[in-house]
């Protein structure tokens, strides 16, 4: 008897940034962020141009406007560059009137063992799509290879090859699949039908696929007067992405703590499940959201450098510059009477639990067996740049300095920064987020100090506890939630 999986999305939108938890009985298995104001996303499609060819790489750096030039290998062309490439000069010279691909005639694939420079030169327009996120000090890496992903179809402009996912496992439903879009998609594209097209009738499948086309015609036929480089397709959203790839029928819940954020999803929801909008809420309480959920005390026991685990062993992750270490400790099972072989091949990872606790991983990755030192390695593909979750708190009295002021004093501090911050703000609200220690010191009595604060700056006050901030931290936020810096 199988066991039901409850998922949970649980959505913590900041002024600054989005963090999207999803808990699959009320357990955390994938935690993201995203900054609001995001650019150079995974999947946006630039008009970029060429600004250096280095034959020594086979590759070449292409300005698609960030600070660094992106990065663009010959292998990631794609077979159908030169089409592309083609497609760039007839429109922006206003010489393929037609927008619809179906009426192009493409060009040859190019040699899969070419050089760059017999396909590209110097300031030569190129659609280019980012398959990798600046990362540290690098810029974006580029593909050529456009790819536009719907729900249930990845639309692939000039390829006419049709894929189906290989976890749809039904041979007569892989056929049927390849069969419908066969008789549906227009010449000049090709498609790949994602795992949860699975059961989808033609007519769904058919709408999905005009859009994707539509999406992309309407994209490239207006770049004729554009400054190059611009961006001329835009990724979802974090958010919106996360939903296409992963909602299914087993979502009981989205929880979202900010209203339009919650209308947005709403509304993107009703694009792709109709059915499943009901699901979306949006969460007001008083407690904040990840505390409701318990999701700050996971991310705080899954993210440290110890997790323990409930058989008594436990984790030592370290994180190096090129690589994590992860060391598995037997802990308190060392002292049970079990022998010392079984011992070990408890504690240890095995090859097939670390194999199927991935295959929901939607990131490519590779696992070898455990070598004769009993090591496992495994590589994962990372196209963003790599998440920062503190779980370590700075210390509650030197604030991480080594150094203290007088406790005292802090009340004398706080005010002097309300005074200061009351005078130049104009709104009438004011909130102090702070140690639920602090702030129960500040609101205790009738006559509270936040009362007195409250009469003599005419502001209306509020304290808010926050139990991940050490004991005298504190921080001011304005009627929207946006930080106040003093």
């Amino acid at each position: 008897m199988e066991t039901t999986i409850n998922k949970e999305l649980v959505i913590n939108v900041t002024a600054s940034d989005i963090y999207i938890a999803l808990l699959e009985n009320k357990k955390l298995v994938e935690l993201n962020k995203e900054k609001r104001n995001i650019q150079f996303s995974v999947g946006d499609i630039y008009v970029g141009k060429v600004r250096k060819i280095i034959p020594g790489l086979n590759a070449t750096f292409v300005n698609i406007g960030h600070e660094k030039d992106a990065f663009l290998h010959y292998l990631d062309l794609g077979p159908q560059f030169k089409s592309l490439c083609k497609l760039v000069r007839l429109v922006r010279s206003g010489k393929f009137p037609d927008t619809s691909l179906q009426y192009f005639i493409p060009e040859e694939d190019i040699n899969k063992d070419g050089k760059i420079n017999d396909v590209l030169a110097h300031g030569q327009e190129i659609f280019v799509q980012i398959a990798k996120e600046p990362i540290s000090t690098k810029g974006p890496r580029l593909c050529s290879e456009i790819s536009i992903p719907g729900r249930n179809l990845v639309l692939i402009p000039f390829s006419n090859k049709i894929s189906v996912s290989q976890k749809i496992t039904s041979f007569e439903e892989k056929n049927r699949l390849k069969t419908i879009i066969q008789s549906i998609v227009p010449r000049n594209y090709g498609i790949i039908v994602r795992t949860v097209a699975e059961g989808k009738k033609v007519t769904e499948l058919d709408h999905e696929l005009k859009e994707l086309i539509q999406n992309w015609e309407n994209s490239y036929k207006n770049i004729q007067n554009i400054t190059v480089p611009t961006r001329i397709i835009g990724e979802l959203n974090r958010t919106s992405a996360i939903l296409r790839d992963i909602l299914n029928e087993s979502f009981n819940n989205i929880y979202v703590n900010d209203e339009v954020v919650c209308r947005e999803i709403k509304d993107f929801i009703k694009t792709i499940a109709p059915d499943k909008e009901k699901i979306v809420r949006y969460f007001n309480g008083n407690t904040p959201i990840f505390e409701k959920f318990e999701v700050d005390r996971q991310i705080k026991a899954l993210f440290g450098r110890t997790v323990s685990l409930k058989s008594g062993a436990y984790l030592v992750i370290e994180h190096t510059e090129a690589l994590h270490v992860i060391d598995v400790n037997s802990g308190t099972r060392s002292k049970s009477e079990t022998d010392q072989e079984t011992n070990a091949l408890e504690v240890n990872t095995v090859y097939q639990k670390i194999k199927d606790a991935m295959i929901s991983d939607r990131a490519k990755h590779h696992i070898l067996p455990l070598s004769q030192f009993g090591l496992m390695q495994i590589t994962r593909q990372r196209v963003r740049p790599e998440m920062d979750v503190r779980a370590l708190e700075k210390c509650p009295v030197c604030r991480g300095t080594g150094e203290i002021s007088p406790s005292i004093i802090l009340a004398d501090e706080i005010e002097n920064n309300l005074k200061f911050i009351a005078e130049k703000l104009k709104d009438k609200k004011i909130i102090i987020k702070t140690h639920p220690y602090l702030a129960a010191y500040l609101t205790k009595g009738l006559w509270s100090i936040k009362i007195k604060w409250r009469w003599k700056y005419k502001k209306t006050l509020r304290i808010i506890p926050e139990k991940n901030y050490n004991f005298i931290e504190y921080h001011f936020f304005n009627k929207n939630d946006e930080e106040i810096y003093v």
